[in-house]
């Protein structure tokens, strides 16, 4: 089974102001102060250049104790339950059986004190994350199979998406069935009659 979407963004704007494209996934759970994490940022791509790049299916977690240290990267799945809870040689981030299924990735602070940051990653890179989780609370991941592209200015990769952000110009795309596709921005220009970005999604090739 295929494990990535093989995606390319194409530039054909009239863009004159060298905005930033970003991509991420929305966590359904998030308030919308932190809707998500800029899992892609692509920079100075010209008229007509193309940007290729792969969306892994597969997520990881890790969390962030008080004092500073980071769980190894570990594979979770929709539906499963993890703890960070403490073992023989320090803290450890555990997988919890049964786990009660469904779409929800559930991370639990089972320490007894001390506050924890919680991730969940694609490839390594952040993709959503919920800070500040106190004893006996817990964080919440849910993605729907889509995915979130947009144009913005001073965005970051590993930058909060939040509501005014996504007031500009993101637009929503499926990912159902998909193995690849090809992103293209269109719009833009440097005078009144210029028109807004805008994303489609083309060539699509399916599973």
């Amino acid at each position: 089974m295929n494990n990535t979407i093989k995606l390319t963004f194409h530039n054909l704007s009239n863009d004159r102001n060298n905005s930033r494209i970003v991509i991420f996934q929305r966590n359904e759970q998030a308030s919308l102060d932190d809707l998500g994490i800029a899992w892609k940022v692509i920079q100075n791509c010209g008229f007509d250049e193309t940007h290729p790049f792969e969306l892994p299916l597969n997520m990881q977690a890790s969390v962030a104790d008080s004092y500073g240290n980071f769980s190894p990267l570990v594979d979770v799945v929709p539906g499963q339950t993890l703890a960070y809870q403490t073992a023989p040689s320090g803290y450890r981030l555990l997988p919890v059986e049964p786990s009660p299924g469904g779409v929800v990735v559930q991370i639990n602070n089972s320490l007894p004190q001390g506050v924890i940051h919680a991730g969940i990653y694609k490839n390594g890179t952040l993709l959503a994350r919920k800070k500040n989780i106190c004893p006996e609370d817990l964080a919440l991941f849910e993605f729907k199979p889509t995915i979130w592209v947009g144009a913005a200015s001073q965005i970051e990769q590993g930058d909060s998406m939040n509501s005014a952000v996504m007031n500009q110009t993101f637009k929503e795309f499926s990912l159902l069935g998909l193995r690849s596709a090809t992103i293209v921005m269109q719009g833009g220009g440097g005078d009144r009659n210029a028109l807004p970005l805008t994303f489609e999604l083309t060539d699509r090739v399916m599973v």
